[in-house]
């Protein structure tokens, strides 16, 4: 919710008066360490806390984690413009301020006939990759970028793991969050021009 509300410049609200009920979850993007929030109806939200209860949810002395989901709040939109650059920065192969070459029909490939980013897709914080052929799978994928080996550290002098997500048969899932910084972004889209190319050898 929140990463779509910053991505089209409007108010949460604008986007959750289509819907009955809301939860919105203060960790991840938000960079709480827990804690979530349930809007809805009166009626709905009753029921909601009786069958939390009934389940044994809860939490004593939970103030410390509301103080951090509502910093977290406060810097919603900072936190998260900078995710979703992030994110645009790695599908564009930007690097060091330099512009991203001019992307063909709206497909980028990541110097490597293997991966593509379809560029207009990418509007928030995450990045769809495409993998092409009939190898290596995503899953594959995922395993070399997570991976780090003798020959990545003679080459490219970093050892640098990456954990990406097979989403589909043909498609790896990519994440950024507050903790996932610039430099970050770089070595994650090094490391995967790096694969990407060993697995064409």
């Amino acid at each position: 919710l929140m990463n779509a509300a910053v991505a089209q410049g409007v108010e949460p609200a604008q986007i959750a008066q289509h819907c009955d009920s809301v939860s919105l979850c203060f960790s991840k993007g938000l960079g709480a360490p827990a804690g979530a929030v349930l809007a809805g109806s009166r009626r709905f939200v009753a029921e909601a806390w009786r069958v939390r209860k009934l389940l044994g949810g809860g939490m004593r002395q939970a103030g410390v984690l509301a103080g951090a989901a509502r910093l977290g709040l406060q810097r919603a939109e900072i936190t998260l413009r900078r995710d979703h650059a992030h994110a645009r920065s790695f599908a564009e192969g930007t690097s060091g301020g330099l512009a991203p070459p001019r992307p063909p029909a709206g497909i980028h490939v990541l110097y490597s006939p293997l991966c593509s980013v379809r560029l207009a897709a990418v509007e928030t914080n995450i990045v769809m990759v495409d993998v092409q052929g009939a190898w290596p799978s995503p899953a594959e994928l995922c395993n070399r970028l997570r991976a780090v080996s003798e020959e990545e550290e003679a080459e490219t002098g970093q050892a640098v793991s990456v954990l990406l997500l097979p989403w589909s048969a043909r498609t790896l899932r990519a994440v950024w969050h507050r903790d996932v910084s610039a430099r970050d972004t770089e070595l994650a889209r090094r490391k995967l021009e790096f694969v990407a190319r060993k697995c064409q050898e």
